[in-house]
């Protein structure tokens, strides 16, 4: 698929089906850089990238929220706050991580974790 293909797909996603399809490749690189596999600066790369597709997102903006996509804003803003040795070695903040990871790969079929809502950014 060329660049313009996927810059036009993406302009007429909904909310619902950027977070349905981001939530998996998060986990991925969020799991993956806990677990030392990738660096610090991949998972960096993925988040400016997500928000740059984020900004092409033209559908959906104004509706309600649903919980995958609270939980889902939530660790991008875990991943973009905290330092990277923070995010390594904090076993509150991996445990929370880990729980929430488990909520997106499982598309909210995993018990919701009630202190992680995210907003849109």
């Amino acid at each position: 698929m060329h660049h313009y293909q996927i810059r036009r797909s993406l302009s007429v996603s909904t909310v619902t089906h950027f977070v349905k399809n981001k939530s998996k490749q998060l986990a991925y690189y969020v799991r993956f850089f806990l677990h030392h596999r990738i660096p610090y600066s991949e998972l960096d790369l993925f988040f400016w990238d997500t928000m740059e597709e984020w900004a092409q997102i033209k559908k959906g903006k104004h509706l309600p929220y649903e919980k995958t996509e609270q939980i889902f804003w939530h660790v991008l803003h875990q991943i973009h706050y905290w330092p990277q040795r923070t995010l390594i070695e904090d076993p509150y903040l991996r445990g929370e991580l880990e729980t929430c990871l488990d909520c997106l790969e499982s598309e909210g079929m995993y018990p919701l974790p009630l202190d992680c809502i995210g907003i849109r950014p």
